[in-house]
């Protein structure tokens, strides 16, 4: 409901507050980022009940599609710190520990019967559940397990229960899943279907393998977009070179594990180090000393502050337009489809990476938007207008929290409507022609092969 103030009109008819209000800069720093409240929020422990905005529309408005980008769960590190004990985390799959979920035990057995189940290529090869008694490097945890199972609970009570999304004779065909081929995002998208629709039927699920992690399928070849993520690689190395902490911090942590600076910087301590951190485990100790959480501090700032000049210096939004452009439209032509009447593909499921959403918040101009942390999700949904059934709107929902009027594309759109959406045309035309303005071109093929002046 948007409540819209009205302002007393005088005896000689004119507005007393009508003169525009002009909101002034004041001269503040930003916000002092805190590392460890971001690093918090990034673990995303399942202990906190969630609040969620998804599925909110006046009463008159029709549900007809939601398309779920994710980002797979709490994971065991891709990189380890040289010289010092993996962290000692079990991927074990055990109810009674925690984190756990009332589906846990449910989920593990179902699991076990996926057989029937249509994996694409070397998905069908893959593990559907964690079960590891140390895990593997960048292996599920039961962390991530529950975070998605959390995730398809909270979706379920809002798409199946009340707007009634998929009934239950549903087919196949009303689903869309695809996944990258590793088994933390099969597992993932796996762990909130269980959840979203609980013992389904194996027949009725045809997985696809995504061979991209920024699922460009057949839309790759794009040399413009590996230029400017080169060109934000620089910018990177560039602002970690400047920074004199940082590199006291890996002078110090090298000099405890006993190896050159350069090794250890190469072996991205802050991705180890987050595990030990989002596990309550301690960091590792060698006979030299330990790595604390000083060094975890610092390290992390940066990574914030990084974050920060990505989103002012632009070369990283260059390189997410382009990047995303085959997903949005894919999506966009989804949409429509839908829009247009058909009854298929309503509900779509997209495992995928950290490195998937990002670039994908960026091209939307979700600038405001926090690094997607484990188990982040992106909901698209697309309702009917009840009054005028041509008439079709979008939603987007980042973590449960409308996010739709932050998109470059419906910013201005809420200045000048009542509607609590974002007209379905205008997410269109972006996708179609606006993207490609930003460099003087009218189609992906000619932004992907045109050099900026």
């Amino acid at each position: 409901v948007h409540l819209i103030p009205v302002n007393p009109i005088r005896e000689d008819g004119l507005n007393p507050k009508s003169r525009k209000r002009i909101m002034p800069d004041l001269l503040t720093e930003p916000p002092a980022i805190d590392p460890v409240y971001e690093a918090r929020i990034y673990c995303n422990l399942p202990t906190v009940a969630e609040r969620s905005m998804e599925g909110h529309a006046p009463h008159y408005f029709k549900l007809v599609s939601v398309q779920v980008l994710i980002r797979h769960g709490d994971r065991y590190p891709l990189y380890a710190i040289p010289k010092t004990k993996r962290p000692d985390i079990d991927c074990m799959l055990l109810p009674g520990r925690k984190p756990s979920h009332p589906q846990l035990e449910a989920f593990i057995k179902h699991m076990s019967k996926g057989s029937a189940a249509q994996l694409d290529g070397s998905l069908s090869s893959l593990p559907r559940y964690p079960s590891h008694s140390l895990c593997e490097m960048g292996e599920l945890t039961q962390t991530g397990v529950v975070q998605h199972l959390r995730n398809g609970q909270l979706l379920r009570e809002i798409y199946i229960n009340k707007h009634k999304l998929l009934l239950r004779d549903w087919t196949a065909k009303q689903l869309y899943l695809e996944t990258t081929g590793k088994s933390r995002t099969l597992q993932s998208a796996l762990a909130l279907l269980y959840a979203f629709l609980p013992d389904f039927d194996w027949k009725k699920i045809n997985m696809r393998h995504q061979w991209s992690t920024i699922f460009c399928s057949g839309s790759c070849d794009c040399p413009m977009r590996n230029h400017y993520l080169e060109e934000e690689q620089r910018r990177q190395y560039s602002l970690r070179v400047k920074n004199n902490d940082l590199e006291k911090i890996y002078v110090d942590m090298a000099r405890i594990v006993g190896i050159p600076t350069r090794q250890l910087r190469a072996s991205n301590p802050i991705d180890s180090l987050l595990c030990y951190f989002c596990h309550n485990v301690s960091f590792p100790c060698t006979k030299t000393g330990c790595i604390g959480m000083e060094h975890f501090k610092v390290i992390k700032r940066h990574q914030l502050e990084d974050e920060r000049e990505r989103q002012e210096k632009k070369l990283y939004f260059l390189y997410a337009l382009l990047a995303t452009h085959p997903l949005l439209n894919q999506t966009v032509n989804r949409l429509q489809r839908i829009a247009e009447g058909k009854k298929e593909e309503v509900f779509v499921l997209y495992s995928a990476h950290d490195v998937t959403l990002s670039p994908v918040l960026s091209a939307l101009g979700i600038t405001e938007a926090r690094f997607p942390r484990f188990a982040a999700r992106l909901v698209f949904e697309l309702w009917q207008d009840g009054k005028r059934p041509k008439e079709h709107f979008i939603r987007i929902l980042y973590n449960g929290a409308d996010v739709t009027f932050q998109t470059s594309f419906c910013r201005d759109y809420y200045k000048h409507s009542s509607k609590p959406m974002c007209p379905l045309e205008k997410f269109v035309r972006f996708v179609k022609r606006d993207m490609f303005l930003a460099f003087n071109s009218t189609s992906y093929y000619d932004a992907c092969r045109r050099r900026p002046l």
